[in-house]
């Protein structure tokens, strides 16, 4: 009796839903992003499931508030999603910018 789904080739978008220890290969859902303040231009990198208020480096305005898992962007931040080799922060890491 054959299966009905691959075990061995799962589709990208079944992986996705998956719980990141139960992936075929283990792979964390959180990253890094650099912000840029529409006040001042500075670009600040952000952890996705920061747990403390991040206030811009150059103004000090609030760039995200926590949730109860990832971050929420303050309106009108731009966000730059960069490879994981170019940034030197994280191992998986998204830039954002507008």
């Amino acid at each position: 009796m054959p299966l009905a789904r691959d075990l061995i080739h799962p589709s990208s978008e079944e992986e996705k839903r998956k719980h990141k220890k139960k992936r075929l290969v283990q792979s964390p859902n959180s990253y890094f992003m650099d912000v840029k303040c529409p006040g001042c231009y500075k670009i600040t990198t952000v952890f996705s499931h920061a747990q403390m208020v991040v206030p811009c480096v150059g103004c000090a305005t609030v760039l995200c508030q926590p949730t109860g898992g990832k971050a929420r962007l303050t309106e009108g931040r731009g966000l730059h999603w960069t490879p994981q080799s170019c940034h030197p922060h994280a191992e998986s890491s998204m830039d954002v910018m507008s």
